[in-house]
């Protein structure tokens, strides 16, 4: 399959520090790809290299078999993370104003506006200024901006953010109608589930490197599980009588359970009983890692050292915004 994107070791450096390193990457057309790391990690600088808006240092790149975003901007819609809406205008005039930029026709602009209006739950908002609209509306009025043209490729930069659940849950199925309509998707996150709900391709980028980079499937399938959660029926257990159990390397609460790391190449089979026979349980089972879990244990060194900080760069999900 033909690739929609291709990075070969594209490089970028502001003053002393390189926000991207070495990066290579291929995105097959089709893909629904997400870029995931913590807040930092040079994913927005990744982005806006592909799209033409920041130039490389080095390396090479090609967008819809084109050298530069640049040259296939109408079959392209992008999402910027920032709000990037005229304040002043009201909304059909700003979807129509980018739609014609796009290079749509005027007959075709009118009813794409109401129908995508209403799709998004803002079939009353036509005329409002954007600046009357909530920072959850105006990112729904954006993606709007991004897609009505129909585009091959289209770019999402933290689509998320400003939306509660309820608007989350209702983008995901909007991103996952443009995947289905035959758009390559490529989106980026620090909200891991969120790429763990959608994707079929991951990279993930830490520090500006590329740490992992593969299909969904196949990194979970990859990764033995060394996470048992262990509810002990009596809820004041203390750790300790856990913590005595061989292959244990470490434990953290986790609501009314506790999330049990085992050590390297220590087997489930003989540690679970053994738990079981140390504390009563409620509830037992053997997790599978996460995106999460795996992007902390790949960055940590294996060691789980850290992680307290990195998950807290990961972010949360729910809660970010208003609708």
């Amino acid at each position: 399959m033909a690739a929609a994107i291709t990075l070969d070791r594209i490089t970028k450096t502001f003053g002393p520090t390189t926000a991207v390193h070495g990066f290579t990457l291929e995105v097959p057309a089709g893909a629904l790809c997400g870029v995931i790391g913590p807040n930092g990690a040079g994913k927005t600088t990744l982005i806006r290299m592909i799209l033409g808006i920041l130039l490389p240092d080095s390396g090479r790149l090609s967008v819809l078999g084109c050298g530069s975003a640049l040259e296939a901007r109408d079959r392209i819609g992008y999402l910027p993370e920032e709000r990037g809406l005229y304040r002043k205008m009201r909304v059909r005039d700003f979807i129509a104003y980018m739609a014609r930029i796009k290079g749509m026709p005027d007959s075709a602009i009118r009813r794409e506006i109401a129908a995508w209006l209403d799709r998004v739950g803002l079939g009353d908002a036509a005329g409002r200024r954007c600046e009357e609209l909530s920072k959850g509306m105006q990112q729904k009025v954006q993606f709007i901006t991004s897609v009505i043209h129909r585009p091959e490729l289209l770019i999402l930069d933290e689509p998320f953010s400003g939306l509660d659940p309820v608007n989350q849950r209702r983008m995901k199925d909007l991103v996952l109608g443009e995947h289905r309509r035959g758009a390559t998707v490529l989106f980026s996150t620090h909200i891991m589930q969120h790429a763990e709900d959608l994707c079929d391709h991951v990279v993930m980028i830490h520090r500006g490197n590329k740490v992992l980079d593969g299909s969904l499937s196949s990194i979970l399938e990859s990764r033995d599980g060394r996470h048992i959660l262990f509810e002990p029926l009596d809820r004041g257990t203390l750790p300790a009588a856990l913590g005595r159990v061989d292959g244990i390397q470490g434990m953290e609460i986790e609501g009314s359970a506790w999330n049990v790391l085992l050590e390297p190449g220590a087997d489930p089979a003989e540690v679970i009983p053994a738990l079981a026979s140390a504390v009563t349980p409620a509830r037992i089972l053997l997790r599978r890692p996460t995106l999460e879990d795996i992007f902390i244990d790949i960055v940590s060194g294996g060691g789980g050292e850290g992680g307290d900080g990195l998950r807290a760069g990961l972010g949360v999900e729910a809660g970010e915004g208003d609708a």
